[in-house]
């Protein structure tokens, strides 16, 4: 609701009462009485937004108080924090170090639970997978990283578009998302966001957009990321969730890792349709024991993976929130996220019910995975409690 539907509302109730004071007045005193009850609105509309305002500042100053006490955590306590009293609550946290792969599960107040495999979805983790297959098929010789979009896409012509070293950056111009119709529906219906989003769609934006010619600033896109997934359909002719499964069951050889099909243990999945277009920006689940085998092909730097984590350019997009919990996003490789001054390579994910990290030093061969099936503005996010792991491991 606009804060203008409050002045009507106010108008509304008065009216009847408005015209039975007039009644025998002249017009003068109509106009009198109209210019008071202007100012009377005004100033009531005038409170409410004082009001609003200051409750967002008030909002915002608690809510830096309360994320400064953060850095001051160990990890068990902020693991503690983030499950105080929520019997849903199931974390699955993995660390590699000396070669060695292990996982706890904690539940509520942090309680150990017995090891078990859940499915999470990892939602922008899955752009590490896209940008692997991305890897494959520059080794391949399918592409050249440096091709603009065009070359491999049905696109208007005469039309400035991204490479595809700027899609895997980030740094392509286009923004986090575009609006489409089914979006409307899905608010509604409290759905992913992206569902029904069609490649046709995806494929008419990109032809209606004229991007300049300059560089362009580190802005993370999901939109970019489904152009990507377009793209690897095109060169290999085949349907993305197809190519995706193929690509993580014989390259990865990984079990239970795939894009969703809401078949997991766990519950409030997003839902996708078959074909949706920005499959290849979030739509893959996962478990504990996949994922960090997953981590550990990135410290091995096995098949197209090495490539990934080279830095191709800086960016320096630190938030100050990030700054405050020494996570930093100094550059960026293909979908990794580089840390220059903790030496880590990370990227997180997270859905309107889940939230993921995996982060790892290739120097001291060590990483983290974090799962969660906590949505991530819930108390601590995976990627703080994975940092704070990981820092450990040192």
């Amino acid at each position: 609701m606009e804060v203008t539907d409050i002045s009507e509302w106010v108008y509304e109730n008065d009216h009847h009462q408005f015209y039975e004071t007039v009644i025998g007045h002249n017009l003068g005193g109509i106009m009198r009485l109209r210019k008071m009850k202007n100012r009377k609105k005004l100033r009531v509309i005038i409170c409410i937004a004082g009001f609003a305002v200051l409750a967002v500042f008030g909002w915002y100053i608690w809510g830096m108080h309360q994320m400064r006490k953060i850095p001051k955590l160990s990890f068990q306590d902020a693991l503690e924090y983030t499950t105080k009293n929520n019997e849903d609550a199931i974390i699955s946290v993995g660390i590699i170090k000396d070669g060695q792969a292990a996982y706890t599960l904690y539940g509520e107040n942090g309680k150990e639970l017995p090891a078990k495999m859940h499915t999470y979805e990892i939602g922008s983790l899955t752009k590490t997978f896209t940008a692997a297959m991305i890897s494959k098929a520059i080794q391949e010789g399918k592409i050249d990283i440096n091709d603009t979009i065009d070359k491999y896409l049905p696109l208007a012509e005469g039309k400035n578009y991204p490479d595809i070293e700027e899609l895997l950056t980030h740094t392509s111009g286009y923004k986090a998302y575009y609006f489409e119709n089914p979006m409307s529906s899905n608010f509604l219906y409290r759905r992913n966001d992206f569902y029904g989003i069609t490649k046709k769609m995806v494929l008419n934006k990109a032809s209606a957009i004229d991007l300049p010619a300059d560089e362009h600033p580190f802005h993370y896109s999901n939109y970019g990321y489904a152009v990507l997934g377009l793209l690897l359909e095109k060169v290999y002719q085949k349907d993305y969730r197809v190519l995706m499964n193929q690509f993580i069951e014989e390259d990865l050889q990984l079990k239970n890792t795939r894009i969703s099909d809401k078949n997991g243990d766990l519950s409030n999945y997003w839902d996708w349709k078959e074909k949706d277009a920005y499959l290849s920006a979030g739509a893959i689940t996962s478990d504990i024991s996949d994922m960090l085998a997953y981590a550990k092909m990135q410290l091995e730097e096995d098949n197209y993976f090495k490539q990934c984590h080279e830095s191709i350019k800086e960016i320096n997009a630190s938030t100050e929130e990030y700054k405050m919990m020494d996570i930093n996003m100094d550059a960026i490789g293909m979908a990794w996220i580089i840390d220059k001054e903790n030496n880590i390579i990370w990227h997180n994910g997270g859905t309107d019910n889940y939230n993921s990290y995996i982060g790892f030093n290739l120097k001291k061969g060590t990483a983290v995975v974090i799962l969660s099936n906590l949505p991530p503005g819930y108390r601590i996010p995976a990627t703080v409690l994975g940092v704070k792991l990981l820092k450990l491991l040192d």
